[in-house]
């Protein structure tokens, strides 16, 4: 087993010092963040501490803020992203024919989107006629998706509310409360994924649904997700990700069902940056979107 995973090692690196010329990654520092991101190191870094929120993350996301809107820059993944999770949730939460469907399909349905940023996917529920509340730790963001929403005339009649919050503090003031949380490309850069999972499911109502998509932790994800993604093709800002925050499918339904809930479906997910389209697959060693049921 330790030839192998030396063999292994051997091959990345190798694999990055071609890559060298276009991501300025060096051999020994790629065997280092290899070293560091196995699952054994992962689940061994994985901070346990009674916040989820991780301060350096925060004020990452907060830089982005000139760009959080173009749909054409740094970000355009994340918009690209709506045309298969907002489908996700409709889906979820409301089963009828296309025959029967209309534009706001959501109507009355009380949606928690956590981890909000900008806003980019509270809008898109709130235009289908969700009371949506963004909530996200960052103060900046949250300035900027109320600020956003309010010049958005989609949105005139059905304004998302954002607070600059915590899940776990916005958990004691609701609840029981929300039809759906969505926690889409979040969870993997919280710190204590059993904090951040517990309060989510608290703000539910009994029989509400919980949706989450979020990268895998596999060596195809390290590979693909972090270092092409980040260093070599820059579409996506470097040191979004951290491998080591990364989690399994197992992992979260784990959480989720000592949580009171039932996993209905997981679905893999693929991006193609070429053509910035996104699709859901049997294969979930990219990513995985999971949808549950807290249970009455």
């Amino acid at each position: 087993m330790e030839s192998r995973t030396k063999l292994f090692n051997a091959f990345n690196i190798n694999v990055f010092k071609r890559l060298h010329g276009f991501c300025n990654f060096s051999a020994i520092n790629v065997k280092k963040c290899l070293m560091h991101g196995s699952p054994s190191c992962a689940q061994q870094n994985q901070k346990k501490t009674n916040t989820t929120v991780d301060p350096e993350d925060v004020y990452r996301h907060g830089q982005l803020t000139k760009d959080w809107w173009d749909e054409q820059g740094v970000l355009k993944g994340l918009h690209s992203l709506n045309l298969i999770r907002i489908p996700f949730v409709r889906d979820g939460l409301v089963q009828c024919s296309l025959d029967e469907r209309d534009p706001t399909p959501l109507k009355d349905k009380k949606i928690l989107d956590v981890g909000c940023g900008g806003g980019i996917l509270s809008e898109g529920l709130a235009k289908l006629g969700a009371s949506v509340t963004g909530i996200d730790a960052g103060k900046d963001l949250i300035e900027l998706a109320t600020e956003h929403s309010k010049n958005n005339p989609k949105l005139a009649n059905n304004l998302p509310s954002y607070f600059c919050t915590t899940v776990e503090e916005h958990s004691q003031e609701r609840k029981d409360y929300y039809d759906a949380v969505v926690a889409s490309e979040v969870i993997e850069h919280v710190y204590n994924k059993e904090i951040f999972v517990k309060a989510c499911v608290e703000t539910l109502k009994p029989g509400g649904k919980i949706f989450v998509t979020t990268p895998n932790r596999s060596r195809i994800t390290q590979i693909l997700g972090i270092y092409v993604a980040e260093y070599v093709l820059n579409i996506i800002p470097r040191g979004t990700h951290q491998y080591d925050k990364f989690m399994t499918s197992p992992e979260l339904t784990f959480l989720l069902e000592r949580n009171n809930c039932h996993v209905e479906l997981t679905y893999g997910m693929i991006y193609y940056p070429f053509s910035n389209r996104w699709e859901l697959s049997k294969s979930q060693l990219l990513a995985f979107a999971t949808q549950a049921e807290k249970l009455k």
